[in-house]
């Protein structure tokens, strides 16, 4: 699966050079982002950044990573906030797809977008002490994995200039890992995010 979808990125990649090349409407951006993740009532912090290469005035492929600081499941996040020990599990992410944008000509873009790519989950502890938190670590690092990752989403870019702001909202689906990473997800993760991103356009 993962040479099918470096294959697919490969041919797209080869799509869009000369695309770009012909493409002179601005529509090239980088942007940095920072949000929230939520899960049920549980949220926390995400960030990273995505570059964008216009394929036409109205078509993006875009190319994103990022980290989601936590994605537990909610019950157990919940009842985490009455323990004293802490467990956490991350994602680190990269995807790919495809952006749709409003008119180019107005100050406001609607946009939606469809993306897959994988998430790198990583569990921590922390709650014990110093020296057993260590060597707890130390083993959750042989469970972590490599999950396949697909998002869709949408918002508003405000562009003014050479300056783009994002309003965005993503779901994103990881597929479950190990025993014990599908335990502190519940599951397949499903996670919202909600982001405000700032960037340039060339």
């Amino acid at each position: 699966m993962r040479r099918m979808i470096s294959a697919a990125a490969l041919a797209v990649a080869m799509l869009a050079v000369p695309a770009v090349a012909r493409a002179q409407n601005g529509n090239f951006q980088v942007q940095g982002f920072g949000g929230l993740t939520v899960r049920g009532v549980s949220t926390a912090e995400t960030f990273g950044g995505n570059i964008a290469v216009p394929l036409s005035s109205h078509v993006q492929i875009v190319a994103e990573g990022g980290r989601m600081n936590d994605v537990m499941s909610p019950m157990l996040a919940t009842l985490l906030d009455f323990a004293p020990v802490d467990v956490r599990l991350s994602a680190y992410y990269g995807q790919a797809g495809v952006r749709i944008l409003g008119s180019s000509d107005r100050a406001v873009r609607p946009y939606a977008e469809a993306t897959a790519g994988f998430a790198r989950l990583r569990s921590n502890f922390s709650g014990i002490g110093s020296n057993e938190d260590a060597i707890i670590n130390a083993g959750l690092q042989f469970l972590d994995s490599t999950r396949p990752m697909l998002g869709v989403g949408g918002g508003l870019m405000l562009q003014g200039g050479p300056v783009v702001v994002d309003l965005g909202y993503r779901f994103n689906k990881i597929s479950a890992g190990n025993v014990i990473q599908t335990a502190l997800a519940g599951g397949d993760l499903g996670v919202h995010q909600f982001r405000f991103g700032l960037g340039v356009r060339f």
